[in-house]
């Protein structure tokens, strides 16, 4: 129930944001051909404790997606996802030429002999995946944003997508929401959070019992 409340208001105000601003999806010029194209590297903004760059637009299961021309598009966990999640033993990324849809399953994450699911912010087709992540997951924890992204789409229809994605206020207004949720959830985790604008710790997972990590994930992952 609580779930399908936040969802709700989030709802109200991507329609409020969209009749009121109309903002254009910010699309970076297209990269030089390369396997590996260099990872962006964002100036953040800090927000109940968590970075939220303005170029990002986000998806409220707290993933995110980077235009890198018309088409191509990066995609990551946010940081509020990272620290969540904690230390990873695995991340199981989707294959290269595989489709995946928005808000639907994209990766998984495996910790502690559970797994957990989280949710595409774009659709289209698997164009590379970072292999760096896949030797050594600890990457998507300390630099989500940068040499932590996970995998690269090739999106048709890229510019629609972005249409349902957070970005600006509405994104920074999410994150808040998030973590103000997850004190009231784990109230145990009140010291791990960010007090008087400083940084949320890097794994607050750690604060969290073992029986009710994956649960709590799924729930804020919406998967």
């Amino acid at each position: 129930m609580t779930v399908l409340l936040v969802l709700l208001t989030f709802v109200t105000f991507l329609l409020i944001d969209h009749f009121h601003s109309r903002k254009q999806v910010v699309v970076q010029p297209a990269l030089q051909a390369a396997k590996h194209p260099a990872s962006p590297r964002l100036a953040p903004s800090l927000v109940g404790g968590f970075q939220v760059p303005e170029k990002l637009r986000f998806h409220p299961g707290h993933t995110w997606a980077l235009s890198e021309s018309p088409s191509l598009v990066r995609i990551g966990m946010d940081e509020f996802a990272s620290k969540l999640t904690g230390k990873v033993e695995r991340i199981a990324l989707p294959q290269r030429g595989q489709w995946i849809r928005q808000g639907q399953k994209v990766w998984t994450l495996h910790r502690d002999g559970t797994s957990v699911d989280m949710l595409s912010p774009i659709e289209g087709s698997v164009a590379d995946i970072n292999e760096a992540v896949i030797q050594n997951p600890e990457l998507a924890r300390k630099d989500p944003y940068g040499e932590g992204w996970l995998v690269t789409v090739q999106s048709p229809d890229a510019k629609t997508n972005f249409r349902n994605l957070l970005g600006g206020a509405l994104a920074r207004w999410w994150t808040e929401e998030s973590a103000g949720r997850l004190q009231r959830r784990m109230p145990m985790a009140l010291g791990a959070l960010a007090q008087d604008g400083g940084a949320a710790i890097d794994n607050l997972a750690a604060q969290i019992p073992d029986k009710d990590w994956a649960s709590l994930a799924r729930e804020f992952f919406l998967s």
